[in-house]
């Protein structure tokens, strides 16, 4: 069964690499492009390591990214011109669809939780209900393969650089937590927190989740660092029930993530998509509800995992 899911995983990676391939191939044909070279060779770099990053040497992939970097550093990556959408067409064709075009995104929803619970497992069931999706998004809409292609497209150059930051934060969490920065925070942890605190020490960890993950960006690649450097010598070893107290601590880390801009896929992502003149706009309006949910999660973890 792993080998099928790994195998699984691969195809949909390499649908993921074509995608990008595409998009760097129309950028290349755009020659008004004011940064034509540098955004298709980015484009054209992301989809070789996506889709055969598996089959060439790792050095080559780290080598590919460094270089997909320099190109993000040096502002060579830019959206150009993209497929308008024909407004006029768009309303009529929201008039005559109506509430139904909320079925593809709920069928998403619906069919990745249910794969989820399947030996699959939920990376697959993603993929499986995104195709799924897609699929019926096509027949409600009756849009032709070039009108998927072209809001593919659209879509890729909206989200810009933005979306390649989940993959490398999480990639650095594992990085950090094998340099041991969890012993570092835990050394300078027990510095400030008292020696036996329960509270301190659950403020500390809740505290501790929602800014690593605010640099982080990604809860999960916080979670490792800061349960093994504040979790498991403030709150565990004092008591805590690990159970309650990771699934908690997880979730605070969500509060960081309503907060950070390096949250690219919640907070960048919505603002590259429907234009927003505020780029720190979505984060300004989850902020008073992250902050009252870390005030919440620290009660809980202090009264249910003790």
């Amino acid at each position: 069964m792993a080998d099928a899911i790994n195998t699984i995983l691969e195809f949909f990676y390499i649908l993921i690499g074509l995608l990008a391939i595409m998009t760097a191939v129309r950028v290349f044909r755009e020659t008004s492009h004011p940064t034509r070279f540098g955004t298709a060779a980015f484009w054209l770099l992301l989809g070789v390591v996506f889709a055969f990053g598996n089959f060439i040497p790792y050095i080559i992939d780290g080598i590919l990214i460094v270089l997909m970097g320099c190109l993000t550093m040096f502002k060579q990556v830019q959206i150009g011109k993209i497929v308008d959408v024909d407004e006029a067409k768009a309303e009529a064709s929201a008039r005559k669809i109506g509430s139904l075009i909320f079925v593809p995104c709920i069928s998403l929803a619906v069919i990745a939780v249910a794969i989820s619970y399947t030996p699959l497992g939920g990376q697959v069931g993603i993929g499986i209900a995104s195709v799924l999706a897609l699929l019926i998004a096509i027949a409600i809409t009756g849009a032709k393969p070039k009108t998927v292609f072209d809001d593919s497209d659209r879509m890729l150059r909206q989200v810009g650089t933005a979306g390649i930051l989940p993959q490398l934060l999480a990639a650095l969490g594992v990085i950090f937590n094998a340099a041991g920065v969890g012993d570092v925070i835990s050394q300078g942890i027990s510095g400030v927190v008292p020696e036996g605190n329960r509270l301190a020490g659950v403020v500390a960890y809740c505290l501790g989740m929602m800014i690593f993950t605010m640099i982080m960006g990604n809860g999960f690649a916080a979670f490792t660092v800061i349960t093994a450097g504040i979790g498991v010598p403030f709150v565990i070893a004092q008591g805590g029930d690990p159970v309650v107290a990771g699934a908690l601590a997880m979730t605070a880390g969500f509060c960081g993530t309503l907060l950070t801009p390096m949250a690219a896929n919640f907070n960048a992502l919505p603002v590259a998509l429907l234009e927003m003149k505020d780029a720190n706009g979505v984060i300004k309006a989850q902020a008073p509800v992250a902050l009252l949910l870390l005030v919440i999660h620290i009660a809980l973890m202090y009264f249910w995992a003790f």
